[in-house]
């Protein structure tokens, strides 16, 4: 049997923790600024719009936690340490976004309905502030956005905001020039299914690694043939597993059928050289020889 493992560094990024410490600073003081506002002007959707920001806050400093315990090195209990985390941070920021659809859809129903008259001017101005924190904190993020889902959930969730921001300014200009109060309430509704489409990808990536799922880009039997097409002392391969430790780290089991037991310390190397390619670093192999039964292997 041969086992390795080796961590990436992408937890180790100093520039990912940089870049949740400023996000998260820079979108509580902005929630601070627009909850003052909102008092100031008495404006409903501008204060309702500071508790939107807010839960977004909350989104980040749990992708930033789920950042940091994935770092934490392996015990006795938890073997893999708390890797894991990461996809369960994923999947409960998608499900956060899905309920910010929710309530952007709700009150925008429910002011279509029965539109109400708003500081037109008063909210483009604070929106436009908020393209300019939402769009800089989306950026802090795009760099590394395919690398890791809670990474990717912090971008859709910056993202999503600046939309929204966009549809308030467009919207409060338009207001406040035409006095058509139900434009707001239908960008509103607009900007919640473009959010729904985009949320909808990391939900569901989220779901198949909540339940170890072979992670997206993976290819079992691609990897299968691959293998057995490379090493020519490799017969078979069965009982092939791929489940993923973490949002960014994904492990391998497998039977390797070889023609002689002879030389399995190169084999193993080369097969995980192999799999390394395909991203797959935490690698348990179990040889057996051809013709012998996996469950009563030869010796």
């Amino acid at each position: 049997m041969a086992h390795t493992h080796s961590h990436t560094s992408f937890y180790e990024s100093a520039r990912v923790g940089r870049a949740f410490s400023v996000g998260i600073a820079l979108n509580l003081l902005f929630v601070v600024v627009e909850f003052a506002a909102g008092l100031r002007f008495d404006s409903v959707a501008l204060i309702s719009d500071a508790g939107h920001n807010l839960s977004d806050v909350v989104g980040l400093v749990l992708a930033w936690l789920a950042f940091r315990l994935a770092r934490i090195r392996p015990t006795a209990r938890y073997t893999y340490g708390y890797k894991k985390s990461t996809v369960l941070v994923s999947l409960l920021n998608a499900c956060i976004l899905l309920v910010a659809v929710g309530a952007i859809l709700v009150e925008s129903v429910r002011k279509l309905s029965d539109p109400q008259p708003v500081p037109g001017d008063s909210i483009a101005w604070m929106a436009g502030i908020g393209i300019v924190v939402n769009a800089f904190t989306a950026w802090l993020f795009v760099r590394d956005k395919e690398k890791d889902l809670n990474v990717k959930g912090a971008y859709l969730h910056m993202a999503a905001d600046t939309l929204v921001s966009a549809g308030v300014v467009v919207s409060g200009l338009a207001m406040g020039r035409t006095g058509w109060y139900a434009i707001d309430p239908i960008v509103g509704i607009l900007v919640a299914l473009v959010i729904l489409f985009s949320t909808s990808k990391l939900l569901l990536a989220s779901l198949r690694l909540s339940l170890d799922g072979v992670p997206a880009g993976i290819d079992i039997e691609g990897i299968r043939s691959g293998l057995l097409g490379d090493i020519p002392e490799v017969c078979d391969i069965h009982h092939l597993h791929v489940w993923p430790i973490s949002t960014t780290e994904n492990a391998l089991t497998a039977h390797v059928v070889v023609r002689t037991l002879d030389g399995m310390d190169a084999v193993g190397r080369r097969l995980r050289e192999r799999l390394a390619e395909y991203g797959i670093r935490h690698v348990t192999l179990e040889f057996e020889k051809e013709g012998c039964r996996c469950d009563n292997p030869c010796t």
